[in-house]
């Protein structure tokens, strides 16, 4: 195991991060290195960056590997951050699942074992179930996720592990925060590939390039920038606060607010004709994503986020259009990071 320093003793906390080096993990890092209740942070990744960081050290740890030490990764933190997220293969859910569930439970195991008394996991707007974009819904909605597609069935079967988790411990202090769509300038590349393949030319985002937006029944969706989550992430862990936080900004992100920023005419489009062509291009290969995650989409609830402003006194500093704009200005120059995920060629 790498060796760390140990716990701090001037009351300041130390903050375990699982999936540092990611498009929220990185801005994580840099929220809690701005806190000075943070004394010290280990950022823990499969491939660890050679960038340092304000108050964080790095060690490497695969959550799939039942020889990782979590436990001695963990001693001594007063919070766990738990962000490590296999989306790719989409292709092979199996892979994705010992990751994403078997990982998970792997990190919860390891954090009551280690005794810390908080856990914040990133779970999404994708495990709730399809609701209303007529007005928003609370956390109490159900979290059912979607079956057609691995992200959103994983994610709401977390949620049931932390259901129980729960109730095992009652002595951690256990938060989910259920964010929107997250962008930044440094995950753009990362966000290509992951979503849009090797096919489709940064070039084409640019305003004027794209003809049309589709207006598929069911496109709005809540966004918001990767600072702005990382914020939501640092007050939890120095708030006593528990349970789920719906984290998103303002506007939703709709068919007119894409055909703003892309400068294209939207077209109304059936949602068949859109899942048959999305269905064509994953049957050829051409794409990353499967077309039962495009009907997740247009089945995603929109989130009241009153209680995170409340509770954590969380207010997102810049807007969803804001953060698209970033992501779209990234997209075009093949911006990426100074990690292993976030660079701009795959490494």
């Amino acid at each position: 195991m790498t060796s760390l320093r140990p716990p701090a003793d001037d009351g300041t906390l130390r903050v375990a991060v699982v999936g540092a080096t990611g498009n929220v993990g990185t801005a994580v890092l840099r929220a809690l290195a701005e806190d000075p209740r943070i004394g010290s942070v280990v950022g823990i990744a499969r491939r660890v960056p050679r960038e340092t960081v304000p108050k964080a050290e790095w060690a490497a740890a695969d959550i799939t590997d039942d020889s990782a030490d979590l436990v001695g990764l963990f001693a001594g933190a007063d919070a766990v951050i738990h962000l490590a997220w296999l989306f790719q293969p989409a292709r092979y859910p199996a892979v994705t699942w010992r990751t994403n569930v078997l990982g998970s439970i792997r990190v919860f195991e390891a954090v009551a074992t280690a005794g810390v008394p908080a856990l914040v996991y990133a779970s999404s707007v994708g495990a709730y179930s399809p609701g209303p974009q007529d007005h928003a819904v609370p956390e109490s909605w159900p979290t059912h996720g979607w079956p057609e597609a691995a992200y959103p069935r994983e994610k709401a079967y977390v949620e049931r592990v932390l259901d129980a988790f729960e109730l095992r411990h009652p002595g951690i202090r256990v938060v989910r925060l259920r964010p929107g769509f997250i962008f930044q300038r440094a995950a753009a590349s990362e966000q290509r590939r992951l979503f849009a393949g090797p096919l489709v030319p940064g070039r084409l985002v640019r305003p004027g390039v794209v003809p049309v937006v589709p207006d598929l029944p069911g496109l709005r969706f809540q966004a918001l920038h990767a600072d702005d989550a990382a914020e939501a992430y640092r007050l939890a862990v120095v708030r006593p606060v528990r349970g789920a936080f719906n984290i998103a900004a303002g506007p939703v992100v709709d068919p007119r607010l894409l055909g703003e920023l892309l400068r294209a005419r939207v077209v109304r489009l059936p949602a068949a004709a859109a899942t048959a062509a999305l269905r064509a291009l994953w049957q050829l290969h051409a794409v990353p994503v499967p077309p039962g995650l495009l009907r997740t989409v247009l089945r995603l609830p929109l989130m009241d986020t009153g209680r995170a402003a409340r509770e954590l006194g969380w207010e997102p500093r810049r807007t969803a259009r804001e953060a698209l704009e970033e992501l779209l200005h990234g997209l075009r120059e093949a911006a990426g990071g100074p990690t292993p995920p976030l660079a701009s060629a795959p490494r």
